[in-house]
């Protein structure tokens, strides 16, 4: 399996190519960026940097005979308004997935949403509602499966960190205690490692949802 990741310098990104670098089924891995630092290429780890990623279809031809995509690319709401969040999330997400789609049509994709995302898009929750958007975009899209997952806590293991600093001081503030509110609260919370496994598993078999929570990805 040919594997396509976007957001590999990110934490959950970091966890999910941990993983596929680790699996015997990948045959390679193309991190593609807007710069270098998803790790030292290597025979199975190749890096595309793109710093416009928005005209991600002038690179079209390098992107075609992937088995599978796994989108961790994603910014925080926080301080920004609805038309600027959209074009982070929604337009520069579509863009880039059509493009796979075009070259792939027998492409997998999972892409990493949030727990609380809105499908009706109409909810009171800005992010929510552009996250909901997306998700149905990429529905809607003719690839062969497409899968969003909505984690709620993610426990960043074996090195994993985030690059935001709150959220990393609150990880490193948590650590402690996040093992046992892993098992109290199993539903709630999963780990990078979860993840990545996940999104292997799912695109090399499929699965019988394509809306999974926190739940589901710990049981896949």
């Amino acid at each position: 399996m040919k594997v396509i990741l976007f957001g590999a310098s990110g934490m959950v990104g970091q966890g999910v190519l941990r993983e596929c670098l680790l699996d015997d089924d990948i045959e390679s891995v193309l991190a593609v960026g807007r710069s270098p630092g998803a790790g030292r290429p290597s025979g199975k780890l190749q890096e595309l940097v793109i710093p416009d990623l928005a005209r991600i279809a002038d690179h079209a031809a390098a992107l075609q005979g992937y088995d599978a995509c796994f989108f961790c690319l994603g910014v925080s709401s926080a301080g920004m308004s609805e038309a600027r969040y959209t074009e982070l999330t929604y337009d520069l997400t579509l863009a880039i997935a059509k493009t796979l789609a075009a070259r792939n049509p027998g492409m997998t994709l999972t892409y990493v949403s949030g727990a609380g995302t809105d499908s009706s898009e109409h909810g009171s929750s800005m992010w929510a509602r552009v996250k909901g958007r997306t998700e149905n975009a990429l529905l809607r899209l003719p690839l062969k499966a497409a899968f969003m997952f909505r984690p709620g806590v993610i426990q960043p293991l074996h090195g994993v960190r985030s690059k935001t600093r709150s959220y990393q001081l609150f990880y490193t503030l948590a650590a402690p205690l996040l093992p046992l509110a892993r098992r109290l609260f199993p539903k709630h919370i999963t780990t990078t490692e979860q993840m990545g496994r996940a999104m292997i598993k799912l695109a090399r078999q499929g699965g019988p949802k394509q809306v999974l929570e926190a739940a589901d990805i710990n049981a896949i």
